[in-house]
């Protein structure tokens, strides 16, 4: 078994960074300044070291440049390490990667999606630990109003509305 890795990418948006073990990708973080993208990488994975990606991991950050870009980039080729991650949001997230660039699904239709009507508020809760954003696009995931409801990545909403506007969709 590799030790883990991550690397920092520029995207449209700004500086990312992304975490890897041989399980697969272990966390996507939405821009911040390099010193708390390091930070951040380094709490979830202390033994991981700033390395470059290898093909599967660089493949996918060349999709989430290009999903970042305007292209509608499907992201489902990429593996995910679901270590430690609980099992009704393994299930909140695998629901959430079947929203496709330019559309949006309220929490509580993930939640009836996942035979859990009235679980709205457990899926906003799974999707607010979410570890990677973008491949598991929780942005695409509004209130039922229509408007944007939580976002935890840096910016906060502000940043939800961004990525929303570059895939094309306007919220209230």
């Amino acid at each position: 078994m590799s030790l883990p890795g991550f690397s920092l990418f520029d995207t449209p948006l700004g500086r990312c960074g992304v975490a890897w073990t041989d399980r697969g990708v272990g966390s996507v973080l939405l821009p911040d300044s390099d010193a708390a993208l390091r930070s951040r990488l380094a709490r979830r994975f202390p033994a991981a070291a700033e390395i470059a990606p290898p093909s599967d991991v660089k493949r996918a950050i060349e999709a989430i440049v290009d999903l970042l870009a305007g292209q509608p980039v499907d992201l489902s080729f990429v593996h995910l390490d679901m270590n430690g991650v609980p099992e009704f949001n393994q299930r909140v997230y695998a629901a959430a990667r079947l929203i496709r660039p330019g559309a949006t699904m309220t929490y509580g239709e993930i939640a009836r999606r996942l035979g859990v009507p009235g679980s709205a508020r457990a899926v906003g809760q799974a999707l607010g630990r979410n570890p990677f954003p973008i491949i598991v696009p929780c942005h695409r995931v509004v209130a039922a109003d229509g408007k944007t409801g939580g976002f935890s990545a840096p910016g906060g909403a502000s940043t939800k509305l961004r990525m929303l506007a570059i895939e094309g969709q306007r919220l209230l």
